[in-house]
């Protein structure tokens, strides 16, 4: 199992579009990956479970990845928020 906190810098946080392009990357790895916000733990697979976290700019969450490609899974979702889930010009997050 692997943890890293990571700050929300894009300007909705993970709200509608950043939420969808952050779901469908967690659902492209086999290992089972959480968001933990304020205390609490979602499926980073469910749209519905992010959404629900009301996550927003400048928010802290943590990951956690746990698997046989848990690895990759934090180095690929930690890319996609840090580059803001391509709201700044980074496209290939829109088209995942």
């Amino acid at each position: 199992m692997l943890k890293k906190e990571v700050i929300i810098k894009n300007k909705t946080g993970l709200h509608a579009r950043p939420a969808a392009v952050f779901v469908e990357a967690a659902d492209r790895f086999e290992s089972d990956v959480e968001i933990i916000f304020d205390g609490i733990a979602v499926n980073a697979k469910s749209i519905i479970g992010v959404l629900s976290l009301g996550i927003g700019k400048g928010d802290q969450i943590t990951l956690v990845t746990e698997g046989s490609d848990e690895k990759e899974a934090l180095e690929y979702l930690i890319e996609i928020i840090e580059k803001s889930f391509g709201e700044n010009g980074g496209g290939e997050y829109d088209t995942l």
